[in-house]
């Protein structure tokens, strides 16, 4: 199981921020991870926004779901879900989905260099349970449709035009990721029975066309895999993971994340993190909390990944304690913050500034527990470089 692997933000142009970091750390990974220190330490107690956090750590509310955010005259979208940041000059810009149907479509609020908030505006509207995503090397944001038969949206951050990318398929799309690599962008379904995709562009930085391909392997957790290409990609009659005899199937896909010929992806149905090795075709389990002895897995709900510069993973609960837990390149996994008072919700959208220096993220359903209820936060400290 030991293999070594590069985990750094994959940056082309100016893209830094779209992958969470800047920095390029070598880490051997021994997968699955188990139960440790954090090292970040432990929890302390809930601050003023409900947030336990480590020492040295604080949380701020950016937006709440209803309510003009703050600096702006936007009112913020229900059911904030899947989001990034994007460099802008000196600021930068976070956006977030609206996991709603109908309506859904997404939001952006613009900082700057100061980290103040100073307009938020629409990117995405008029679209179905846009649910995660994933950032593109040339600044734009792939809004992806939680329904059956949905669609991939490609918008742009600063706003203005979006466009659907019928070729990168239609099947209940959840996240996306882009391999600058391979030239290639990963895509996960949340079925039960989904499959992993990779959607190749005729012309890397332009996905109008392109083939959608399905990773075939066996039923093992475990082993090598190959790319076949989905016939229809329309999905009609017969639905794109049907299409393909051998295509792997995967509980629940949700998250996914690229650093350095790695893609990571979560299957909520298994709580399972899930890493394939792309330069040598094969796959294994970064996690899996039925592997945790004792029955005392700090990671459950498993939802939507990131990365850091550090080479850290973080992985957003979607109920469990409500935590953020970290899983370190030594195989460490252990909570980073943990939201009380909002056990009717689900966390979602962990992206890093620029710098790395800020963590954004939602509360999907607050304390209220209804799409309306939404809480964006945002968590400055001292991360690992």
């Amino acid at each position: 199981m030991e293999r070594r692997s590069l985990l750094r933000a994959a940056v082309i142009g100016t893209s830094a921020a779209v992958f969470g970091g800047t920095l390029s750390h070598g880490a051997a990974y021994a997968a699955p991870a188990q139960p440790g220190p954090s090292p970040y330490g432990a929890l302390g107690a809930a601050d003023s926004n409900g947030i336990m956090l480590p020492s040295g750590f604080t949380s701020r509310v950016i937006a709440r779901s209803g309510q003009t955010v703050s600096g702006t005259s936007y009112t913020w979208h229900n059911a904030p879900d899947g989001g990034a940041c994007f460099a802008d000059g000196s600021g930068w810009i976070y956006v977030s989905n609206s996991e709603i149907n109908p309506g859904g479509g997404a939001s952006a609020v613009k900082f700057n260099s100061s980290g103040t908030a100073t307009s938020a505006y629409r990117i995405l509207s008029n679209t179905r349970q846009n649910c995660a995503g994933g950032a593109t090397p040339w600044n734009t944001w792939l809004s992806c449709e939680e329904v059956s038969l949905g669609y991939v949206y490609e918008t742009n951050p600063w706003g203005g035009t979006s466009t659907r990318r019928d070729a990168m398929g239609k099947f209940k799309h959840e996240a996306a990721a882009a391999d600058p690599v391979r030239q290639v962008i990963y895509l996960t379904e949340d079925e039960s029975s989904g499959c992993f995709y990779r959607f190749i562009p005729t012309t890397w930085g332009d996905l109008s066309s392109g083939t959608l391909q399905v990773l075939k392997a066996g039923t093992a957790t475990s082993g090598s895999f190959t790319w076949a290409t989905v016939p229809d990609p329309d999905g009609s009659p017969t639905v794109t993971r049907s299409q393909v005899s051998g295509a792997k199937k995967f509980n629940g896909g949700e998250g996914c994340h690229y650093a350095d010929d790695t893609v990571w992806f979560t299957t909520k149905g298994d709580n399972r993190v899930w890493q394939v090795n792309l330069l040598n075709s094969t796959y294994e389990l970064a996690y899996d909390d039925s592997l945790v002895p004792g029955g005392a897995a700090p990671l459950t709900g498993v939802d939507n990944i990131t990365g850091s510069s550090s080479g850290d993973l973080f992985v957003a609960e979607d109920g469990g304690n409500m935590e953020i837990c970290i899983i370190t390149p030594d195989d460490i996994v252990a909570p980073f913050l943990r939201i009380t008072g909002q056990s009717g919700s689900e966390i979602t959208g962990p992206a890093f500034s620029p710098n790395g220096s800020r963590l954004y993220f939602s509360s999907q359903r607050g304390t209220s527990g209804s799409s309306s209820g939404g809480i964006t936060y945002e968590v400055t400290g001292p991360f690992r470089a």
